[in-house]
């Protein structure tokens, strides 16, 4: 049972340098994603500003025209997938294809923060509890330094851990409301083309 403990002691000592790595990774992470937020969301307001009153303006009688009133160039998933549907409005199956490629889009948007916000308190944890083995040890055999260095590194990646899956958590809570929204106005699109389609059957 010695030999055992010992090999588990080992082994969560060991793990310690990567973890640590890999949370100086998550911090890094968490400011560029912190950067990148701040861009997406001065054109994400810009954007809801411009469309707004173009979404609610739109009828049965005035959707194709839609195209047009949109901006000409935009960086926003959003912007273009309603250009293509649009576009393709004679194609039911291409409307729905261009909604679940926003979604996959959309996830796969949020796949850093979501790693974030799942990963970095894991780690932080990790990189807590593997500290306090040596740090009990320094303890019983009366080495403060190596104790007090020890409950440092503790500390010191519980913080970052939580550090960087807060930025996590807040990035995606926040980017999963746009995308919702824009989901709902690219369906809503969809939805007048095909209330469109349904009175020019009927007529």
């Amino acid at each position: 049972m010695s030999y055992i403990s010992n090999v588990l002691y080992w082994i969560s000592t060991g793990l310690l340098v990567p973890v640590v790595l890999m949370l100086i990774l998550f911090f890094l992470r968490s400011l560029l994603l912190i950067g990148n937020f701040f861009g997406q969301y001065v054109a994400m307001h810009k954007t809801q500003k411009e469309i707004s009153p173009i979404l609610s303006s739109v009828d049965t009688a005035n959707v194709l025209e839609l195209n047009s009133k949109l901006p000409a160039k935009s960086s926003m998933p959003m912007i273009n997938t309603a250009k293509t549907i649009i576009a393709h409005a004679d194609s039911e199956a291409r409307i729905e294809l261009e909604l679940a490629k926003f979604e996959d889009a959309a996830e796969s948007e949020m796949s850093s923060a979501k790693t974030l916000g799942k990963m970095a308190p894991m780690l932080g944890l990790m990189g807590t509890l593997i500290p306090m083995g040596p740090a009990l040890v320094g303890l019983s055999a009366g080495d403060m330094a190596s104790m007090a260095y020890n409950m440092q590194v503790a500390f010191a990646t519980t913080v970052v851990g939580l550090f960087s899956a807060a930025i996590g958590v807040v990035i995606l809570q926040v980017k999963r409301r746009w995308f919702k929204r824009d989901l709902a106005n690219l369906q809503f699109i969809a939805d007048v083309i095909a209330e469109r389609k349904n009175m020019e059957g009927i007529q």
